[in-house]
């Protein structure tokens, strides 16, 4: 598949051939079901799991009956930890639990390609030579990142970040940096634009494509 490449500036680019993953004739529908269910998993790992609230033994307060149980002209109650009350027990509420699922090696591998391909075909994918500013500086990454891809929510990726490049981009709110070597299915979702360095493209098709 051609993705277009960027220079460093980001002001001139070439087309190159990527071995992007295809699913095309019988496969055209493999990895969809599963690059959801694996989107869900990343999801749910991503999950505390640490609400709680406190039920009849665990709120504080006397058991006696707070009224008697007849003549007062009110309802029946028992002692004020009772869930009706204020401040009282909760029925039925959050407990901490894990949330987390399983994700075999297999699936995530299948699911990126799925992704990798999707967000190729709908023009997702630019290509940039390396991540460069000659300060770091926000203004001239956010130049750069603009010529590519003027609007919306951008990821970026490459192997490995230089310390000026991480401080000019750090400020950009649209932008958000990952590694080549951390890039999963989710990434590829929940952004619908990337720009990524020549080698790191090829570090994630390694990943993709590896038996």
């Amino acid at each position: 598949m051609k993705l277009k490449v960027y220079s460093a500036d980001g002001a001139k680019f070439a087309e190159k051939e990527f071995a992007i993953p295809t699913f095309e004739g019988e496969e055209a529908e493999k990895g969809v079901a599963l690059l959801k269910q694996t989107v869900i998993a990343y999801l749910a790992n991503q999950r505390q799991g640490t609400s709680k609230t406190k039920d009849y033994g665990e709120v504080a307060g006397s058991g006696k009956k707070i009224l008697r149980q007849k003549g007062s002209g009110g309802s029946r109650h028992g002692d004020k930890r009772a869930p009706q009350l204020y401040k009282g027990g909760v029925v039925f509420g959050p407990r901490p639990r894990d949330w987390s699922k399983g994700i075999t090696a297999k699936a995530k591998k299948l699911a990126l390609k799925r992704a990798l391909f999707d967000i190729a075909t709908d023009g997702g994918i630019s290509v940039i030579e390396r991540f460069e500013v000659a300060q770091p500086k926000t203004k001239l990454f956010n130049a750069i990142v603009g010529k590519i891809t003027p609007a919306g929510r951008v990821l970026i990726v490459d192997v490995a970040w230089s310390e000026d490049v991480v401080r000019a981009s750090d400020n950009i709110e649209r932008v958000y940096a990952t590694s080549s070597s951390a890039l999963n299915a989710l990434d590829l979702v929940q952004f619908g634009q990337v720009i990524i360095t020549e080698q790191g493209l090829q570090q994630v098709l390694e990943r993709a494509n590896a038996a």
